[in-house]
């Protein structure tokens, strides 16, 4: 099954997307994680059945629109996704997150119940906290950072084949390089003679603010609708333990456990992610 480019004109951006399947079939949203885009999908959408799934490049990634200063915590992604729902005329739909865009599907579960049919995501549920009393500190590093960032310039690589070697080498989990050429391919664009990534270098600065652990945890469990949530053995949440736990205590959660890396959807265990995610979206129908 193929997939097909959309875009959709926002009234403070441009979205872009990618399509696999066709209206009248289960709809989902597919959220990215950080600093990736709607390729992550590439291996496992076309083999998901009777979905009619529309993957974002979320703000700031991928072929979308730059937000301004201050725009890209997890709330305003979510509202970007509502938006697109309202564009698409979805009154309803399911939810597919990886990494952060698992964090944005349990923000909206949480909050929405009456907008979101389920949600499956895959290595990623809840956002890194922070205590409240470390909030002035945390703000500090955020301004400090964006203050700095007028003087930094984006790396520009000679050539495609050094900048999938820099995302292999330096991303904040393990990649392999096919999955990163995947990425690569909708994340770089020609400059100066060579390549750099169109993510918006604000991307990269600190969280202005952090929820505490007891506001994050609070969407987890507020959740009434259908989830599904695959974790990596060697992903960023296996680092977690404490939060690790308390997944375990989410009976409302469906967790399947499976060999692999953060991005193991792009990866080895695609298939095996896919039956999963497949088996999921089913039963929603």
């Amino acid at each position: 099954m193929g997939s097909h480019e959309i875009r959709f004109s926002l009234p403070a951006i441009e979205i872009a997307g990618k399509v696999w399947g066709k209206p009248g079939e289960l709809p989902v949203i597919g959220l990215h994680g950080w600093l990736d885009n709607a390729a992550t999908f590439d291996r496992i959408g076309p083999q998901l059945n009777n979905v009619h799934l529309v993957a974002l490049d979320l703000p700031g990634h991928g072929l979308s629109g730059h937000l301004p200063a201050g725009g890209y915590s997890l709330w305003q992604q979510a509202a970007t996704v509502l938006q697109v729902a309202d564009e698409l005329g979805w009154k309803r739909f399911a939810l597919l997150g990886h990494s952060m865009g698992g964090i944005i599907s349990c923000i909206l579960s949480g909050s929405l119940p009456d907008r979101v049919i389920g949600a499956a995501m895959i290595d990623g549920i809840l956002p890194v906290t922070g205590e409240a009393r470390d909030a002035p500190a945390q703000m500090a590093r955020f301004f400090k950072a964006s203050q700095a960032l007028a003087h930094k310039r984006k790396p520009i690589y000679d050539s495609l084949d050094k900048a999938v070697t820099a995302r292999v080498l330096g991303g904040a989990s393990r990649i392999s390089r096919d999955a990163a050429a995947c990425l690569a391919e909708r994340g770089l664009m020609p400059e100066q003679g060579g390549w750099t990534w169109r993510t918006d270098p604000q991307l990269m600065l600190p969280s202005p603010m952090r929820l505490t652990a007891e506001h994050a945890v609070a969407f987890a469990e507020a959740i009434t609708t259908p989830t599904c949530l695959v974790l990596a053995s060697e992903g960023v949440m296996a680092r977690r333990e404490l939060l690790l736990e308390r997944i375990d205590s989410f009976e409302h959660i469906q967790t399947h456990r499976l060999e692999g890396g953060h991005h193991l959807h792009l990866e080895e265990a695609a298939p095996a992610v896919a039956t999963i995610i497949d088996t999921f979206f089913r039963s929603l129908t």
